[in-house]
């Protein structure tokens, strides 16, 4: 006699906008063994997918990307919803995936291309030389809720391209557009089933990193800092992309109408929410005041809501989770009880999870607001006496992801950024560094370890060296091998001085005077 078992059951997740509580979908919340089972089939699929040639690799992501660009509407719609963005922020995902698959398929061949060496003495001289770039079989991509297309993005085609399988893991709170355009690879497209995405909460992450041979993580300092103690325990290697506290300073001869646009773009975009994000601005004495009343006049002119989908009727939108506005409310209840003004906004909307943009003027360095990733519509803005006052409240730190400097004169920008503790420094822009792929982006001191671009990096990182060596003469024999003989060890120890010391003396094994 047979009997049927009930299928377990499986944990779901639903996901809703943060605008208005609405049902967006709902995802599986993956266990453990989902995970590694997951992982063992994406493991199955890399061998094939590694003996493929770039170009060939490259085919299937510009295939890709295709299919999401047919598709856009209703990815950035699952974007658009699930994150509570305005129309406007959602459609710079769809930019991302363009610029960084456009960018791997067209150098991934060069990129993984074996690199020679030339000897560097004798022990070379009759050998080839060449590092040969080996994928990772498996690799974790884990990714943040702020733009849940635009981060996995910037990592899961260089990994591609590397030959590497991926199992990703987008956030609980946005995985709806990242799970569809997974589908798309796996179901649409015709590509070898080597994508994967595990969705789930903090023990589905967990069991990710439990699973792959190399993790690329995005997100706070403290989990951050958790999966990299995970990854050492397993001898495994890890980049790490975490939070910041970007420091904007403005010069007494900066461009004052783009730098006023440049505060608005680089601490409001995507309503503050980025790793990015203008979050301290020290403004030079002498155009203080003309940058704040601008700024105020300009903040003012905003438009915040959750507009219709292609309707473009709002800069920015909501906050994507209860949580992060409370680090807003608790960071600007803190500034003015300790003497700051609030200039606009500085309180929650009633219905939705949407804070106006606020201007904090008058704060200092007690203030969280200065210190502690805000990751919201807050710019605190502190005036200053000159640069060098400038460069040290900046400095003055744990974080070190990006910077900018704003001002006319090209001595000055060179002379200030250069003294920044950032990964990143921006000359009379925000946030630009992130887009510029042949240069490195990571973080300096608690913003993160290693880099997630810098041109053949991007593809590299997901890749084991391997130094390769062959011979340029075959002989029967090398000279260090057995037996060993004192004529042998006196011609050796001639050659080795004659080429390897650095004055004829020696060379010629004259005792010295």
């Amino acid at each position: 006699m047979t009997t049927t078992e009930n299928p377990p059951e499986v944990s779901a997740l639903e996901v809703r906008n943060p605008a208005d509580h609405t049902l967006v979908g709902i995802v599986p919340d993956m266990d453990p063994d989902a995970v590694a089972a997951m992982a063992e089939r994406l493991r199955g699929a890399q061998p094939a997918w590694a003996a493929m040639t770039p170009a060939a690799r490259a085919k299937y992501l510009l295939r890709w990307l295709d299919w999401i660009v047919d598709n856009q509407d209703r990815i950035l719609g699952l974007v658009h919803r699930e994150a509570g963005k305005s129309w406007g922020d959602a459609q710079i995902e769809l930019l991302v995936c363009m610029e960084v698959i456009n960018y791997y398929a067209k150098h991934g061949e060069e990129f993984l291309a074996d690199e020679t060496r030339r000897p560097h003495g004798p022990a070379s001289l009759t050998k080839n030389l060449r590092i040969r770039y080996q994928p990772y079989q498996l690799v974790g991509i884990i990714t943040p809720w702020n733009y849940p297309l635009g981060m996995p993005m910037m990592d899961i085609p260089g990994a591609l391209m590397a030959g590497a399988a991926v199992l990703s893991k987008p956030s609980e709170e946005t995985p709806l557009a990242w799970a569809e355009v997974v589908r798309g690879w796996n179901e649409e497209i015709g590509a070898p089933p080597v994508l994967g995405c595990a969705s789930g909460r903090g023990g589905t992450g967990a069991a990710v990193v439990d699973a792959v041979d190399m993790v690329q993580f995005t997100g706070s300092t403290a989990t951050g800092r958790r999966i990299g103690m995970r990854c050492a325990e397993r001898l495994i290697p890890v980049s790490l992309e975490l939070g910041g506290k970007d420091a904007m300073i403005v010069l007494s001869d900066a461009p004052l109408q783009r730098a006023i646009r440049g505060a608005i773009w680089g601490g409001l975009f995507n309503a503050g929410q980025s790793c990015i994000a203008v979050e301290r601005i020290y403004v030079e004495a002498p155009i203080y005041d003309e940058f704040v009343t601008g700024l105020v006049d300009q903040v003012n002119t905003l438009r915040q809501g959750h507009d219709q989908q292609g309707s473009f009727t709002a800069e920015f939108g909501a906050m994507a989770t209860e949580n992060q506005m409370e680090i807003v409310e608790r960071h600007v209840a803190d500034a003015v009880t300790k003497g700051a003004r609030v200039l606009t906004g500085g309180r929650r909307a009633e219905h939705g999870l949407f804070y106006p943009p606020t201007i904090l003027v008058d704060v200092d360095h007690t203030m969280l607001c200065m210190r502690e990733e805000t990751f919201g519509p807050l710019l605190p803005i502190m005036k200053v006496r000159d640069e060098d006052e400038a460069v040290r409240l900046a400095n003055d730190s744990p974080y070190g992801l990006a910077s900018s400097v704003w001002t006319s004169s090209p001595q000055r920008a060179e002379r200030v950024g250069t003294r920044i503790e950032a990964g990143g420094v921006n000359i009379n822009n925000a946030m630009i560094n992130v887009f510029q792929f042949p240069l490195p982006m990571g973080g300096w001191k608690q913003s993160g370890l290693g880099h997630r671009f810098g041109g053949p990096n991007g593809v590299r990182k997901f890749c084991r060296q391997q130094a390769f060596v062959s011979e340029k003469v075959h002989l029967e024999t090398e000279t260090h091998w057995y037996p060993y003989s004192r004529r042998k060890a006196r011609v050796t120890a001639a050659v080795l001085r004659l080429v390897e010391m650095n004055d004829w003396r020696r060379r010629l094994g004259l005792r010295a005077r």
